[in-house]
């Protein structure tokens, strides 16, 4: 089946054209500064020559003032003589579309319909910055393929799983009835997508117990046991559980009235300041990029090194953590963009776990980074596998879109 994957952003549409029987991609690109001035598309044609992947790229500048036309705008990509990859419009037989939160109402994948869509409008209390463009995405979408069944995949519903004592926050129960005020979760569908390559690695065993760390400018933890998440770090938003790019991750939650008084920060503010303002950029005062913040280590730059450590030591705690809650761990995944190309952050994060039985290969460990293939950066005497596993979210996208729309 041929899908087209979906990423709507506030100001921008990301996407991926597949075929779900190769599983390779045909073409992908991005819409950016989507109703602001120097709009442009950026598309890129994947030719495929046996295994070797060839990529042709273009790129127009043009008015792009809403999603409808970026939606226009990717058809016509899509389908152009010279850097399309389909013949008409009619080869596009199904849509997926990433959705960050998917509130208490969604806990798999689900088709869209006019009573799907009016519910995931309540969800934008809990992603406000990423729920309306999902739903604007959506809809242009249905307006340029009316009769093209589409699917959404929500980052949060793999954690659905989670047990109510892992989920529920420690508030007055009724805060949670009225509100849904409880422990959600993010970047499901990497966490899904690598424990399930991590679990066929180990065999498929049964009560596998798998701690994959998604670690990029946005970084979150999960303890699967047995295909299923037990935990995850991030909580209510994506703004709790480790040090990130720009996020604080979990504080005192007394620190917040606190810091408001003395920064002067009003209440419309605060939530902005600890996204945007903390995490390796707060600390490091240089960069929320963990390859200028390696680069300040390398140049002596003690508050660089104060924000690797701060990072490293929290994932250390989430292993350590998990491990107990688990009553063991089989394997350690790391992935994303630090995740998959910043050894020396993984080599900081395992330093000193040998009580679990992980070994290290440093070497190996030190090679790894901007490669496409499954590593496995333990040694082959270690007790517990740690591998780097290359995250796939829009693949994972794609099969679910498939695999649903296929059973209509």
């Amino acid at each position: 089946m041929k899908v087209l994957v979906v990423n709507a952003g506030s100001s921008s549409l990301k996407y991926q054209f597949l075929d779900t029987a190769s599983e390779r991609v045909m073409a992908k690109g991005i819409c950016e500064r989507i109703g602001s001035e120097g709009s442009l598309i950026e598309h890129k044609k994947i030719v495929w020559n046996g295994d070797v992947e060839e990529t042709v790229k273009y790129e127009n500048e043009t008015p792009i003032p809403n999603h409808s036309v970026a939606t226009q705008l990717v058809v016509d990509a899509l389908t152009d003589a010279e850097k399309g990859c389909i013949s008409d419009i009619s080869e596009i037989e199904a849509i997926g579309h990433r959705v960050v939160h998917g509130g208490p109402y969604f806990f798999e994948s689900t088709l869209v319909t006019p009573e799907v869509l009016e519910t995931l409008k309540k969800c934008v209390n809990f992603a406000p910055l990423h729920t309306p463009p999902h739903i604007m995405g959506i809809e242009g979408c249905t307006g340029m393929m009316p009769g093209v069944p589409q699917v959404l995949v929500f980052d949060t519903a793999f954690h659905q799983s989670m047990p109510d004592y892992a989920y529920t926050y420690a508030l007055p129960y009724e805060v949670y009835e009225k509100h849904n005020i409880r422990r959600y979760g993010a970047h499901g569908t990497s966490h899904r997508f690598v424990s399930i390559i991590m679990n066929e690695l180990l065999g498929n065993k049964p009560d596998s117990k798998i701690i994959t760390c998604h670690i990029g400018n946005g970084s979150s933890i999960s303890a699967v046991r047995d295909g299923k998440c037990l935990d995850t770090s991030m909580g209510f938003t994506p703004l709790a559980g480790v040090e990130m790019g720009t996020r604080c991750g979990d504080i005192d939650p007394a620190i917040v009235p606190y810091l408001m008084e003395k920064e002067n920060i009003p209440v419309d503010k605060i939530a902005d300041y600890m996204n945007k303002k903390c995490g390796f950029l707060g600390v490091s005062g240089k960069s929320s990029d963990s390859r200028d913040i390696e680069q300040g280590i390398k140049e002596g730059d003690k508050r660089c090194l104060l924000a690797a450590n701060i990072l490293a030591y929290q994932v250390k705690k989430y292993i350590g953590s998990y491990s107990a809650a688990m009553n063991g761990v089989d394997a350690i995944v790391f992935t994303a963009g630090m995740g998959e190309n910043n050894p020396e952050l993984r080599e900081r994060a395992l330093r000193d776990l040998d009580y679990l039985g992980i070994e290290l290969d440093v070497e190996v460990n030190a090679k790894t980074w901007r490669q496409p293939n499954i590593v496995e950066i333990s040694k082959p005497t270690s007790k517990v596998k740690v591998y780097v596993i290359p995250t796939n979210e829009e693949l994972m996208i794609a099969r679910d879109t498939a695999e649903i729309v296929a059973a209509l």
